[in-house]
């Protein structure tokens, strides 16, 4: 570990923590959204919406500290990244639920939900390690983890894909205009895995430059 000869600021570490916590609840929104009927839909949407404006403000604080804290407690360009990433996260769930909703979808194929579970398990993972990130050399376990559930989510997105867009011949013919939005919502879903996975790499950036 870098040893430092002045204190540095710690006001970003609950910060971040909130950060993660917004997108546990908008991931576990998300997934009740999936699981609801369509006329429930609108109702976790907009508190998606709602969660995802907290987390715009938590993200704003992160930046306001960042321009007015002379010693930071690891780089800034990585503080920038790691607040942004996380942004990412959430705006990309608050974007399917929109989606969703947006495009009137009712029936959704069972790989949706499945994404969502991933997503779910990487918000949880994320939300234990951020309060952790004094001590970012023992997070070795939770960027694996991470990546490891990106591979997961990719497995799901290509599956969806292929299900989508090359289905079986004896399959009945799909509309596909509603092939095209599930589509778009099946993409954004797999940007919110890239994103979470961009939170990872980035905390592993931080730990090698740390030690």
């Amino acid at each position: 570990m870098a040893f430092r000869l002045t204190p540095h600021e710690r006001g970003f570490y609950p910060l971040f923590t909130r950060a993660a916590e917004n997108i546990v609840i908008a991931a576990d929104l998300l997934s009740e959204l999936v699981a609801a009927d369509a006329p429930a839909r609108p109702v976790l949407a907009a508190k998606v919406k709602d969660t995802e404006h907290d987390g715009d403000t938590v993200t704003h604080e992160i930046m306001v500290k960042l321009n007015s804290t002379f010693v930071t407690p690891f780089d800034r360009e990585d503080i920038y990244r790691l607040a942004s990433s996380l942004d990412d996260v959430l705006d990309a769930v608050e974007e399917a639920a929109d989606r969703i909703v947006l495009y009137r979808l009712e029936v959704l194929p069972v790989g949706i939900a499945a994404q969502c579970e991933v997503l779910r398990r990487a918000a949880a993972a994320t939300v234990e390690a951020m309060p952790k990130l004094e001590k970012v050399e023992q997070l070795e376990s939770y960027w694996i983890h991470v990546n490891t559930l990106e591979d997961e989510a990719d497995t799901v997105y290509r599956a969806l894909l292929g299900e989508l867009l090359a289905p079986p011949e004896d399959a009945a013919p799909a509309d596909v205009l509603t092939v095209l939005k599930l589509k778009e919502v099946v993409e954004v879903l797999e940007q919110a895995a890239d994103a979470f996975e961009t939170v990872a790499n980035t905390v592993e950036s931080i730990a090698v430059k740390e030690s």
